[in-house]
């Protein structure tokens, strides 16, 4: 395990690792884990997505498991609560946007069924293969993105800009951005 060669983001520590061998980039259908990588795509924006990954579990117990429909019904009292919660990032901007994110969230899938049906019709239901040969070919945004992003703007969610979608397609493996040498490639 120790030798696996692995893209070079990931080797700060065993966290990261484990993240990146088990999660980052692997095709994710269910819509209640594609609300978990929302809320916490959009709490990183402007941060580094370690310091979301440390405080996941602190996220998942403010936010009722990520649970989106009861997100969606939070009230003020709730609101207060969390920015009140050290654990967490206490944006409260990002907190109220999750709670919009969440009705949205609610919407989309009355439209199309689920979120997953929605997100992934951007890619034909199919993972975009990259084939990255170094980080420096990964970009922070894609015209894709850029189109998610204004879609997802149009519907009301909040803090989805280009880079934050982009962030959210590569951890729920809608684009394969492993690098060539990358383990997970073999």
């Amino acid at each position: 395990m120790e030798n696996k060669v692995r893209c070079a983001w990931c080797e700060k520590d065993d966290l990261y690792r484990d993240y990146h061998d088990n999660e980052w980039g692997k095709p994710v259908y269910d819509d209640d884990k594609l609300f978990e990588f929302l809320i916490l795509e959009t709490f990183q924006a402007g941060l580094s997505w370690y310091t979301i990954l440390k405080k996941r579990e602190n996220f998942r117990a403010a936010f009722d498991n990520f649970d989106y429909k009861k997100v969606a019904n939070y009230g003020e009292e709730k609101v207060q609560e969390l920015l009140q919660d050290a654990e967490i990032i206490r944006n409260q901007l990002k907190i109220r946007g999750t709670i919009s994110n969440a009705i949205a969230f609610m919407e989309v899938q009355k439209e199309f069924g689920s979120f997953s049906k929605y997100i992934w019709n951007f890619t034909d239901g199919k993972p975009i293969e990259n084939n990255r040969k170094s980080l420096k070919e990964v970009t922070a945004t894609t015209p894709l993105s850029d189109e998610i992003s204004k879609d997802l703007k149009k519907r009301g969610f909040k803090f989805v800009g280009s880079t934050v979608v982009y962030a959210h397609m590569q951890a729920t493996g809608m684009v394969n951005d492993h690098v060539a040498d990358c383990w997970t490639q073999k």
